[in-house]
């Protein structure tokens, strides 16, 4: 009987690559264990990128650097700030991030999708996710990738990042037009970071990728075997994706704080084994730190707000 396809985001295959365990906390543990308090730089980087999607759905006469101040105000995430001071602090800072940013932007510009969906599937994984922006020039595509956090960033981001190049594969493949170039635009400096990969260098990618997920789908299935079927799982909001080292929340944050305390399910040695765990420092920003013996040695808690650059 052939292996069913192993349906997936790259940020799912990121997760079993960073830490087995909290990929069973977040993909197949249901309920889901409790998470920790929000994080201030993912309600940054959320809000930022709503207001650049929104940016680029308004008529052209309206995409001017106000515009992009007024839609990050009017759709400000407050979660994971210190305190009212603090947020409204940070929120000047967004509104100049995005008005200085879409000023160096032609706005008669129309990019072929903002937040697009992609998929695309192979004879091991069916992979899908979404893309912030992805531009037509020339004859070919071009991936962006807005990046809000504070760390420069490298050349070797772009290149190496799994998820820009299965984005460029899908996108290629959907619109039957070659897709080659990933960008990474940093708000904070103003840099763009691209990459230009080859179709060999997309093809490793993509070979990668289906050998995470036989690890992964092998993982899954002993699961399953041991624990049953896991319920149908909401996907993460997509504008959380991949935003910081910490697992997205597919809630909005009033109904995170309200929740009850969820405790993973209790699993034979055997198959704790499978998902072990990978301490290191990214445990002090994990959202499943509180059920995980080992992370909680492995790395100082950090505050809600600690990931913002003061």
């Amino acid at each position: 009987m052939p292996r069913r396809l192993y349906s997936c985001t790259p940020s799912r295959l990121n997760a079993w690559l960073d830490c087995r365990r909290r990929y069973r906390f977040t993909y197949l543990d249901r309920p889901q264990p409790s998470k920790g308090p929000g994080w201030a730089h993912n309600s940054v980087g959320a809000s930022v990128h709503n207001a650049l999607a929104a940016w680029w759905r308004e008529p052209y006469e309206r995409r001017t650097p106000l515009t992009a101040a007024v839609l990050l105000t009017k759709g400000w995430i407050t979660e994971g700030f210190r305190d009212e001071a603090q947020s409204a602090q940070w929120l000047g800072r967004g509104r100049d991030l995005v008005s200085g940013y879409v000023a160096t932007l032609d706005p008669s510009d129309d990019p072929v999708g903002v937040e697009r969906t992609v998929a695309t599937r192979t004879s091991v994984i069916a992979v899908s996710g979404r893309i912030d922006r992805l531009d037509r020039r020339g004859d070919e595509l071009v991936v962006v990738d807005y990046k809000t956090g504070r760390r420069p960033l490298t050349q070797d981001d772009a290149r190496s990042s799994l998820a820009l190049a299965i984005y460029a594969v899908a996108a290629s493949r959907m619109m039957r037009t070659p897709a080659h170039a990933v960008e990474l635009h940093h708000l904070p400096t103003g840099e763009i970071v691209q990459w230009r990969h080859t179709d060999e260098s997309l093809d490793r990618h993509l070979r990668r990728a289906e050998e995470i997920a036989l690890e992964a789908a092998e993982a899954d299935e002993r699961y399953r075997t041991v624990m049953g079927e896991p319920a149908q799982a909401k996907r993460p909001r997509p504008r959380d994706a991949g935003r910081s080292p910490a697992a997205r929340d597919d809630a909005p944050a009033p109904e995170r704080r309200d929740r009850p305390l969820v405790s993973p399910p209790r699993v034979p040695t055997e198959l704790d084994e499978v998902f072990a765990p990978s301490p290191g420092p990214i445990c002090g920003w994990c959202d499943f730190r509180r059920h995980c013996p080992e992370g909680l040695t492995a790395a100082p808690e950090h505050r809600p707000w600690d990931g913002l650059a003061e």
